[in-house]
């Protein structure tokens, strides 16, 4: 994320945050499927802090978010737009602990320089993405939503599937949900290639061939996006890639919506040059009314559930609560900006 300039005075009291004496230190939870009362507030209990709820629903501003950090030590958040802007006016933070994997909407550059510890939860709901990406492949080639649709409307539609056997699947990313996607894909008969900036000693699975982006776009008949947000793989897949692939070829996306150019898909799936897409993220969530992504037959979007099972969501809340009892404690042990703070801890950075 693109870090914003940090007031001087508030960059000099950064570096000395520390829990304000004889308070009891207050937790904020923002993430909506957390409550008061649940294992998570009594785990945040049982150790000495305070949990307060204020679930994000909808959108959030700055001055509200601004409000719900006020006095806060340590905030366990969903998708809220942390901006440099945002952090520089709570200055009793002093870790923010992400209830899943991706931290695009936290300004973690900002954040270590203000002395504010911020963690995510590698691999915590990547058996719950994997299943869900085989869920989505399988919708696409069977054209059950288009099905049951039409069932509803009153017609009968009997068109022809595809089988997943036999087929190639492309993963863009090869993260913790990636390489859980990889097993499940070959029991159905696929072909998997990989596309992926992770060291070649860490590419240790012979059922995956690794080969560069071109490649993977051309020979794919499916492919799925596992890969972060940066600033390198904003608007990866555009007008360009979409033209590499298949005309036969399905996109699927449980990662981040930014990385797929939205209006050159729908037209790439208007147009033929694709033939379908199934995503569960979008740029702007909830999806526009006037997203270039509605009224496109072919292109069928979900509410971002792919990580939504009551598991993976039992186990970030637990593991979340660990870790901000680990961070304010001064042991964080998912720190993914560890390296920009002012007297960085030691720990382990894993984005």
């Amino acid at each position: 994320m693109t870090s914003q300039p940090i007031p001087a005075a508030r960059r000099e009291a950064g570096a000395g945050r520390s829990q304000r004496r004889g308070t009891v230190p207050r937790i904020l939870i923002t993430t909506d499927y957390l409550r008061p009362g649940d294992e998570v507030d009594h785990y945040l209990r049982a150790h000495g802090h305070t949990a307060v709820h204020a679930p994000l629903v909808g959108r959030r501003g700055p001055e509200q978010l601004v409000a719900a950090l006020g006095g806060i030590d340590a905030a366990l958040v969903g998708h809220d737009p942390l901006t440099a802007q945002v952090l520089s006016e709570v200055p009793s933070l002093r870790a923010i602990v992400r209830t899943g994997v991706g931290y695009d909407s936290i300004d973690i550059v900002a954040a270590g320089k203000l002395g504010i510890t911020v963690s995510n939860l590698p691999g915590i709901n990547a058996n719950a993405v994997a299943e869900y990406t085989l869920g989505l492949l399988l919708t696409a080639a069977r054209r059950l939503v288009q099905s049951a649709a039409g069932v509803a409307a009153g017609r009968w539609p009997r068109e022809d599937g595809h089988e997943l056997r036999g087929a190639t699947l492309g993963l863009i990313g090869y993260g913790a949900a990636a390489r859980a996607v990889v097993p499940l894909a070959r029991a159905f008969g696929m072909e998997v290639l990989c596309t992926t900036g992770v060291p070649e000693d860490e590419r240790s699975d012979p059922s995956v061939r690794f080969v560069a982006l071109p490649e993977l776009l051309a020979a794919s008949d499916y492919v799925s996006v596992h890969t972060a947000l940066t600033d390198r793989t904003r608007g990866l897949l555009d007008a360009s890639a979409f033209r590499r692939m298949k005309p036969t070829a399905v996109l699927v996306n449980t990662a981040r919506g930014a990385v797929v150019d939205e209006q050159a898909l729908a037209y790439a799936v208007r147009t033929g040059e694709i033939a379908a897409a199934a995503l569960d993220v979008v740029s702007e969530e909830p999806l526009p009314a006037d997203s270039p992504l509605r009224d496109v037959e072919a292109i069928v979007v979900f509410s971002h559930l792919a990580g939504q099972t009551a598991e993976a969501r039992a186990a970030a809340g637990l593991e979340g609560a660990a870790e901000v009892v680990a961070a304010l404690a001064g042991r964080p042990r998912f720190a993914v900006n560890a390296h920009l703070l002012p007297h960085a801890p030691t720990a382990r950075v894993d984005g």
